[in-house]
């Protein structure tokens, strides 16, 4: 069929389940996982600029977030117990991610995947400062998710809830601090105690 296949690639998103590996009481999907990394980052982004003096893009921050992990229509999502075993299988794996991003942009009009190359492999040297607060924004999306699932009942996320916390707190990035400490807590209520 003629005509370019990108956006309908990316809607699949929401085919691609993550913790793989682990027991869910509800399954979450890359599309759901990506929109709540987003919203982090933008925050993080926020925070940095205001309570720290930053001078980032909170909405560069969100875009990036949002395509952070689209390569996984291809690849999948690998457990990160595999994908962090060694260095040889971490850089095989970045190796990977990169022709699966070289793979979406192809479905793109030609005029249109410079533009994309630089959001989807996340190299373009003006987002440095930016891909810390990706990072530490999807670290924390694990965090919640492993808070939920344990307020379900769920022990299978204890130990994942220990590693994710302790990782964010070695980045050592004082928003994910302020994140942490005014709004995580919220994550633990019910709907009613949000009030």
């Amino acid at each position: 069929m003629k005509g370019y296949h990108f956006y309908a690639m990316l809607s699949r998103m929401k085919y691609i389940n993550r913790w793989g590996l682990m027991n869910n009481t509800r399954q979450e999907n890359i599309s759901e996982h990506s929109h709540q990394t987003a919203i982090l980052a933008h925050c993080l982004a926020t925070i940095r600029n205001k309570r720290f003096n930053g001078d980032v893009s909170a909405e560069r921050a969100a875009l990036l977030a949002v395509f952070h992990d689209a390569t996984e229509i291809i690849t999948g999502d690998m457990p990160t117990p595999v994908k962090y075993a060694n260095p040889e299988i971490r850089e095989v794996y970045r190796e990977i991610e990169d022709k699966a991003a070289d793979d979406l942009l192809r479905r793109l009009p030609p005029d249109l995947r410079e533009d994309y190359s630089a959001v989807l492999k996340q190299t373009d040297d003006a987002d440095r400062e930016l891909l810390p607060l990706v990072k530490a924004a999807d670290r924390f999306s694990a965090l919640i998710k492993c808070i939920e699932e344990i307020r379900m009942g769920n022990n299978e996320f204890i130990m994942a809830k220990e590693s994710v916390e302790r990782s964010i707190h070695e980045m050592e990035l004082p928003e994910a601090e302020v994140f942490f400490n005014e709004f995580l807590p919220s994550y633990c209520l019910t709907l009613d105690e949000l009030d």
